[in-house]
């Protein structure tokens, strides 16, 4: 069975998820594309071969047909999410909802509640979950490697430019228009922790805040875009100095710079910096969200796990420390070292290779989560897609109250599962972990 997709949304995720077609066109075709913008739009449309028909400039135009699709590929903006993923659940679509669900909780349960009433499939963009480090990582945590786990260290390193490129002069610069900094880059990150340590969170506390991309700290003489600006040159931040060096790496055309401009020319970059976003000062204010936060998440058989989201870094693969009872392991998203405390010997597994190496697409996750959830379409196994709705609801219940507890000086905030969770109370899971 070949697999036909909608894609709603042909921003880099939606494009990205729906090159899984290319790859794999016995499995998967896209045959509908919708977004307003057309210059995106017919760009997707054309890579794909759809028909002038299947191109429509908005989901609700996509909704108001018969239904031409068997899944549709949602990757709208954060606060376009809710209302559309219950629409096409009515419909009778299976969903791929690219993370976050929603920017808030109601509308997050309102999601899950819609899958579970219409019984479609909804699988959340956890792309974290299907990588091949995520795998080792997992393996050695459930084999018992490690013993009974007490404490996770766990470093997001957003990196200096892409934080000024997506959360200061881009899409996500506003809590208002978006969502939390937490939620939009790192709910995925809270959705691993829950997966890797295998327990129920029930307590979140965090501290963090804008330390540095406000106006308070604009230097001296700046001015208002980087193409103006006489200290342009001794700017970490230099919008000049960071899209033209992606102009000279074609590896960098599809992201960050298409999201900049499609003229990939040095006056196409120039005229995007002179007129659009993307060419602003990022002490101008005009954003407001987290640029380095902590999170410490405590788990109901003891452990805890501290997530740190910082701006203040070079760009990279999540790191993180597990310490067990019986073991250490140490990961950098391309090899994972674990320490065994009884011989004193540390193994390190490299889990690059295999067709989808550690430094493309999530480190493979991309099209890992892309031929799960197609595999579930075609067979009606849903065993395959690692997180269900409501699994996924965690990790932003997670981030709900990372972000309250930030807002009240890192209170610690309880969680309480959602009253209309069909799940029954979740047990850690320590059949393959040894005692002591």
């Amino acid at each position: 069975m070949v697999v036909s997709l909608a894609v709603v949304g042909a921003g880099n995720r939606g494009s990205t998820y729906a090159g899984y077609a290319l790859r794999s066109p016995d499995r998967a075709r896209v045959v509908a594309v919708a977004d307003p913008r057309a210059t995106q739009r017919d760009a997707l449309a054309d890579a794909h071969g759809v028909p002038p028909e299947g191109r429509l400039d908005s989901w609700r135009a996509l909704a108001a047909l018969p239904r031409l699709a068997d899944a549709v590929v949602l990757a709208t903006p954060d606060r376009e999410h809710a209302e559309p993923a219950a629409r096409f659940a009515e419909l009778g679509y299976h969903v791929l909802l690219e993370k976050p669900i929603a920017p808030t909780e109601a509308e997050c349960v309102a999601v899950a509640e819609a899958a579970e009433r219409t019984g479609v499939l909804l699988a959340v963009c956890h792309v974290l979950r299907y990588t091949r480090y995520t795998d080792e990582v997992r393996r050695q945590v459930r084999a018992g490697a490690l013993g009974r786990i007490v404490g996770v260290e766990h470093l997001e390193p957003v990196g200096w430019w892409h934080f000024a490129h997506s959360y200061v002069r881009g899409n996500w610069r506003r809590a208002d228009t978006s969502s939390s900094s937490l939620l939009a880059k790192c709910c995925h990150d809270l959705d691993w922790l829950r997966y890797i340590v295998d327990d129920t969170p029930v307590r979140v506390s965090s501290v963090g805040g804008l330390h540095h991309f406000h106006p308070g700290n604009r230097p001296a003489g700046a001015a208002e875009r980087c193409l103006d600006c006489p200290v342009e040159s001794r700017c970490p931040y230099s919008a000049v100095r960071f899209y033209h060096d992606c102009l000279a790496d074609p590896g960098r055309h599809e992201w960050p710079l298409s999201v900049v401009t499609r003229d990939l020319t040095p006056s196409g970059v120039t005229t995007a910096l002179r007129d659009g976003p993307y060419g602003r000062c990022v002490f101008g204010g005009g954003n407001d969200v987290a640029d380095h936060q902590s999170v410490t998440v405590s788990f109901a058989g003891g452990a805890t796990a501290t997530l740190t989201m910082s701006a203040f870094t070079p760009g990279g693969h999540r790191r993180t420390r597990i310490m067990g009872t019986h073991g250490y392991l140490e990961g950098d998203g391309e090899q994972v070292s674990v320490t065994d405390f009884v011989t004193g010997a540390t193994v390190t597994t490299d889990t690059r290779g295999g067709g989808a190496d550690a430094g493309s697409g999530h480190g493979g996750g991309d099209m890992r989560l892309m031929a799960a959830f197609v595999e579930a379409v075609a067979t009606g196994d849903r065993s395959v897609v690692r997180s269900g709705p409501w699994e996924s609801l965690d990790s932003h219940r997670m981030a709900f109250a990372a972000e309250r507890s930030r807002l009240a000086g890192g209170v610690p905030v309880p969680l309480a599962a959602p009253a209309a969770d069909p799940r029954p109370p979740a047990q850690p899971d320590r059949s393959a972990r040894p005692v002591g």
